[in-house]
């Protein structure tokens, strides 16, 4: 297997710049998914490391071989598209097969390579089928099974869920990662869907507008997003945003806005303590808003906000308030009766805010 190393790479059709100065190093045996919005430049970068389409400047190596000036055939990738691209008079072996012979394999291999990919995923009982005798889902592992078959160094991915209903959608997506763990090779992934991106990749890239937003772990991004951008893009629903300010009182940091008064804690204020006196861009999570129970000091809670919309999704609750001038989603237990038109008592986990920089947009934490 490879790493994957672009190193300053642009692309420009013209006076449109479309990826910008992007450096990324795809570790060999990765799962990187690359996400963001329609026209942020993911499925550029995808054909540029496949040689579809010539970097403007910077470098792109497979592996130690600097791949610029090399053609996409001699590149060792295969490439899954969002068209499954079969060859509608072909039976599913033949096209399996159809690479292998192109690269005058010979014929016991082929048969081999075929054999043991079919019945990996599951499609040996359909290699005498025809493309149209063939579910979608079906198709989607024809498609992938040509790429296996050729044992690359690298898998290329663009949106291959995408033409899949909901249910096949998230059960093609486990069967993805299991194929992954098994045959271990380096794996690049292009999708707009963030749910994809958090649940397959190792790491992910954040992209928009051809620029890197931040590259890092599932994990790490849905918790300490670089900026506004990714921290209203990951997640679902996503990250309510309040502009607020930084208030200094009583030994602390406090943040208001609206409706809403947070003290911070002693770890979030430190890292604030630079910025006191300042606007900011108030993030919360939707898990992170809770209905208030007044506690035995018959405390307060920390806002009243009023129900617009609510969401019943079985396994939990989204209600969407009203607090002062801004909307707040929350994500509740799904046995709390609450109807539009309600006052609902909330409150914030201070511990797990954050804090954005409005003219940067990017985190101060």
């Amino acid at each position: 297997m490879a790493n994957v190393t672009l190193e300053h790479v642009s692309k420009r059709f013209g006076q449109a710049e479309v990826v910008r100065d992007l450096s990324i190093d795809v570790v060999d045996r990765e799962f990187l998914v690359l996400v963001g919005p329609s026209g942020c430049g993911k499925s550029t970068i995808l054909r540029m490391i496949a040689g579809l389409e010539d970097a403007s400047s910077g470098s792109i190596s497979i592996g130690a071989r600097l791949v610029n000036d090399v053609p996409p055939k001699d590149r060792d990738i295969a490439m899954v598209f969002q068209n499954y691209a079969l060859y509608p008079h072909m039976n599913v072996h033949d096209n399996m097969a159809f690479g292998l012979r192109l690269r005058h394999t010979p014929k016991p291999e082929i048969e081999r390579r075929v054999k043991q990919t079919a019945q990996m995923l599951g499609i040996d009982h359909l290699l005498g089928r025809k493309p149209k005798q063939l579910s979608g889902g079906q198709r989607q592992r024809v498609a992938l099974g040509r790429a296996i078959v050729r044992e690359p160094l690298v898998f290329l991915m663009d949106e291959p869920l995408s033409n899949l209903d909901a249910k096949l959608r998230v059960q093609t997506r486990a069967e993805l990662i299991k194929l992954h763990q098994r045959l271990q090779t380096t794996v690049v992934y292009v999708t707009h869907d963030q749910v994809e991106a958090m649940t397959m990749g190792s790491r992910i890239a954040v992209l928009n507008n051809g620029e890197l937003q931040q590259l890092a772990s599932p994990a790490q991004i849905y918790s300490h997003p670089a900026n506004v951008f990714v921290a209203g893009f990951i997640g679902s629903p996503g990250m309510n945003f309040l502009n607020a300010r930084l208030i200094r009182a009583a030994g602390g940091i406090e943040v208001q806005a609206a409706g809403l008064t947070l003290r911070l804690p002693p770890a979030l204020a430190a890292k604030a303590m630079s910025a006191p006196g300042a606007d900011v861009i108030l993030g919360i999570r939707p898990e992170d808003v809770r209905k208030s129970e007044a506690d035995r000091n018959n405390a307060e809670p920390q806002a009243q906000a009023r129900v617009e919309v609510v969401e019943h999704m079985g396994s939990e609750l989204f209600v969407y308030l009203r607090l002062a001038e801004d909307t707040l989603t929350a994500r509740l237990d799904p046995s709390l009766e609450v109807a539009p038109g309600d006052t609902l008592p909330v409150s914030v986990n201070p511990e797990r805010v954050h804090l954005f920089d409005p003219q940067t947009e990017r985190t101060l934490l």
